[in-house]
C-alpha cells in the first residue's frame, strides 16, 4: 500500500491467501486468469512493501529494483492482462468480439509505456505516499487509454459481478487522481487490490451461467 510498508505486507499477504481460494474454485482452464487477478495483486503489494523498506533501511539498489517491478505490474501488465483474463470467461458471440478490441488497445498501452519505462529515467520518492516518477508517463491519453483497458472492458462483461468490479474500479481511479494526484497510481493500485477480493465473490457466487 502507497502508507506504510506493513500495510502493504499485510494487504499483500491477505490478498495472496484470498488468491489461493480462489484459484480452489476454477472449474474450467479459461477461467484460470481471472482467478489469478488476486493473487497477481497480492504479489504486487508485497514489491511495495519491500520499497518501502528500501527508502527505511536507505538500499538505493534495491530501491531501484523494486521501483522498476512494481511499475512492470502497475504499468506493463494490466493492461494487458485484464483485457485478456475478462474476456477468456465470455461466451457471447458480440462480447467475445468486443473483447478483441480491448486486448488491442491494451496491448498497445502495454508496449508503449514499456518503452517508456526503459528509455526515460524512473524514480520513487517516499513521504506519506511513495510516488512514482519518469516524463511522459502519465499523459492523459495515454492514460485514458489505460482506464479503457483495464477498468472499461469489465463493463463489456455478461457477469453482472465483473461490471460492478469494472465500476468500482473506474470511481477509484477517479478518486484517486482526485484526492492524491502525484501518487495516485499507488493509490489506485491500492485500492483495486482490494477490489479483487471481489473475484472471490464471482467465482463462490457462481451458477454456472453468465447473471445478466
Amino acid at each position: 500500500m502507497c502508507f506504510s510498508a506493513t500495510a502493504s505486507f499485510i494487504v499483500g499477504g491477505s490478498l495472496i491467501a484470498v488468491g489461493a481460494v480462489t484459484l480452489k474454485l476454477v472449474k474450467e482452464k479459461r477461467e484460470l486468469a481471472f482467478a489469478m487477478i488476486p493473487l497477481l495483486f497480492g504479489v504486487q503489494q508485497l514489491v511495495e512493501g519491500v520499497l518501502w523498506s528500501s527508502f527505511h533501511y536507505n538500499i538505493p539498489d534495491l530501491r531501484t529494483a523494486m521501483t522498476y517491478m512494481f511499475t512492470m505490474f502497475s504499468h506493463v501488465l494490466w493492461p494487458i492482462y485484464v483485457p485478456f483474463a475478462v474476456g477468456l470467461l465470455e461466451t457471447d458471440p458480440w462480447r467475445c468480439r468486443a473483447m478483441w478490441v480491448f486486448r488491442f488497445i491494451g496491448v498497445s498501452v502495454s508496449v508503449h509505456l514499456l518503452l517508456l519505462i526503459i528509455l526515460m529515467p524512473l524514480n520513487a520518492v517516499a513521504d506519506q505516499h511513495v510516488i512514482y516518477i519518469s516524463p511522459r508517463l502519465y499523459e492523459w491519453p495515454m492514460m485514458f487509454l489505460y482506464i479503457t483497458a483495464t477498468c472499461l472492458v469489465s463493463l463489456f462483461s455478461s457477469h453482472r459481478i465483473i461490471r460492478f468490479f469494472g465500476a468500482l474500479a473506474i470511481l477509484m481511479f477517479i478518486i484517486s487522481y482526485a484526492f492524491y494526484t502525484v501518487a495516485f497510481f499507488s493509490v489506485w493500485c491500492f485500492f483495486a487490490a482490494i477490489l479483487s477480493v471481489i473475484i472471490l465473490i464471482f467465482f463462490r457466487g457462481r451458477r454456472g451461467m453468465p447473471v445478466t
